[in-house]
């Protein structure tokens, strides 16, 4: 892997896309147990559907539903919770939606192995722990965070979903300031039901937002050209 300093030029004299100091370091994770490609990733088709990923499923709500309404699009859905994934992946199997592949992994882990560079249309990550003891586990303010960046289409766009405000007021924060990117900030409507989370807060009237992020044409990071080895 290249080395690279942020706001330095590449190897290719193209400028680094944002601020963060700190640089996830990929080749150190190891893959997941019992890794391997889905089929979907092994299909080098142009004409393939379009990869959505969604990181920390739960028991699939939102992905089964996703699934069932674009059958255009692939959904790979991460979930590491055993019971949590059990169940999910009971569900999926009996509704057998071709288009959706559940993953019982740690999602840094499987995204680091499995996922090339450029190659995901959209990410949802709805309802994570709010980490409120420690932040340097969000998201956004993960060094993990650029490495997913990699991974996004130009234009592709990542969702991400809380309930928890001061997570969101960061989030937005991060995302302007440190990730650069084009972003918009919405109230969930009450009547959403996408996960199981989602449901239970806004029953109790709790407020829950939504930010989503695009990634501009000609994005830079330090990992658009790593892959992981086999």
């Amino acid at each position: 892997m290249t080395n690279y300093t942020v706001n330095s030029k590449t190897m290719n004299e193209k400028p680094l896309s944002h601020q963060k100091k700190r640089t996830f370091q990929p080749e150190k994770l190891s893959p997941p147990r019992d890794f391997s490609k889905p089929s979907i990733l092994l299909n080098n088709n142009a004409e393939s559907a379009p990869i959505i990923i969604e990181i920390g499923t739960g028991k699939g709500k939102h992905a089964l539903s996703f699934a069932a309404t674009n059958p255009d699009r692939h959904l790979i859905a991460i979930e590491r919770t055993r019971n949590k994934f059990e169940a999910f992946a009971k569900q999926a199997s009996q509704q057998d939606l071709d288009n959706l592949t559940p993953v019982h992994a740690d999602a840094i882990a499987w995204i680091v192995h499995a996922m090339a560079s450029n190659s995901v249309a959209q990410i949802y990550i709805l309802y994570p722990n709010p980490e409120q003891h420690n932040p340097n586990q969000q998201w956004l303010n993960m060094p993990f965070f650029e490495f997913l960046l990699s991974r996004l289409q130009e234009g592709g766009e990542i969702i991400l979903a809380t309930n928890i405000e001061t997570y969101m007021d960061n989030a937005e924060q991060q995302a302007d300031r440190v990730w650069r990117l084009p972003a918009v900030r919405q109230q969930v409507p009450a009547d959403s039901q996408r996960t199981h989370f989602e449901v239970k807060y806004l029953a109790r009237n709790e407020s829950c937002w939504q930010l989503t992020m695009h990634k501009p044409t000609g994005y830079q990071t330090r990992f658009d050209e790593w892959t992981a080895s086999e």
